[in-house]
């Protein structure tokens, strides 16, 4: 099986006949840190890792929920059930703190939603926030979450694109709805009055659609938001080996390269708009990019930023301490809504307020 991937537990329909191992039990459970290393530098490690104090109490709480480290294969179907489920409660939850009008449409043919928070300003009418939303490419697990609260911190108007699945779209697909939308709002907005951002897949789509656009010679936006991504289909990093979705907690297989194989269809990993790393990223707009130290996609955002700086670009990196993948969708965490008032605070200066 391959490893978790943004916020993907994984299309594994051709495992659900597969033998799973049986969780740990508490008798089982290691109590001290142990190391051995392969003569080929494989890691055989274990490591007791108490909570640090550094977090809330939230956070704390939140890392103490007990999550057996086997899990039965989940089939698509039920994925993108659980995802919506999810997402639907996530709606709730966000708006009651976060006030807003919500609005399906399309542009340029592609399914969007439009959120629109209480009390913008006349002065803010002509900015907008295009989001790429996570979700691990084959399903929608951040259009409410990751749009929500920044329309709400901002006080400006977020367009979510519903971008093309995969596997029944694989790439380019996303990228080319997410281009096709931002072309749309360029009829109504100036290049430097618009801010692309996404978490984990939409992260990385962010990544690949700054490409395209200069691929294409399209007006770069006036920044962009990356938070917990990657630019590099062909080879993974650390973290992808040490943590799972729920950081140190839940299932956890050794990775593989290339992964998301289903994302990335018959395309070469290597390519420089699926994999940002090895394109020409000279001229990318300021990028603010965030991570966590138990994220599974921590090496991946860090790699890329680091590429960014190579590249001469604005790359900024906020990492969070102790706490998993996109924990930024969760609205009783502080460390959530610290998060996304970093995201919202970045977007509103780039845009010149």
């Amino acid at each position: 099986m391959k490893p978790a991937i943004c916020l993907v537990a994984f299309f594994v329909a051709a495992m659900a006949a597969a033998q799973q191992p049986a969780a740990t039990a508490a008798a089982q459970a290691p109590d001290r840190d142990t190391s051995y290393i392969d003569a080929d530098g494989t890691a055989h490690v274990t490591r007791v890792v108490p909570i640090p104090q550094t977090i809330s109490p939230e956070a704390r709480a939140l890392l103490a929920r007990r999550i057996p480290d086997a899990a039965p294969p989940q089939s698509l179907a039920d994925r993108r059930a659980g995802t919506d489920a999810y997402t639907a409660r996530a709606r709730v939850e966000w708006s009651r703190i976060c006030p807003n009008q919500i609005v399906e449409t399309q542009m340029a043919g592609v399914p969007v939603r439009v959120v629109t928070p209480e009390d913008i300003s006349a002065a803010d009418r002509d900015k907008v926030l295009l989001n790429l939303h996570g979700g691990g490419f084959n399903s929608d697990s951040g259009s409410y979450t990751e749009s929500i609260p920044i329309a709400y911190y901002t006080k400006m108007k977020v367009v979510a694109v519903l971008y093309r699945l995969a596997p029944e779209h694989p790439f380019p697909a996303a990228v080319d709805d997410s281009v096709a939308v931002y072309r749309e709002l360029l009829k109504s907005y100036k290049p430097d009055h618009i801010v692309i951002y996404g978490t984990s897949a939409g992260a990385i789509l962010t990544g690949e659609v700054a490409v395209k656009l200069k691929q294409l010679g399209l007006p770069m936006p006036a920044a962009l938001g990356i938070f917990s991504g990657m630019g590099d289909f062909a080879r993974n990093g650390d973290s992808m080996a040490l943590f799972s979705l729920r950081g140190l907690s839940g299932p956890l297989e050794a990775p593989s390269a290339p992964h998301d194989s289903f994302y990335i269809g018959s395309t070469d990993a290597r390519d420089p708009v699926l994999s940002p790393v090895y394109a020409d990223l000279r001229g990318l707009p300021p990028t603010l990019f965030i991570t966590s130290t138990r994220d599974l996609l921590l090496s991946g955002t860090v790699n890329l930023q680091r590429a960014f700086l190579r590249a001469g670009v604005d790359a900024r990196l906020v990492v969070f301490d102790a706490l998993a993948h996109a924990f930024w969708y969760d609205p009783t965490l502080p460390e959530a809504v610290e998060a996304n008032h970093m995201m919202a605070d970045f977007m509103v200066k780039q845009l010149g307020r």
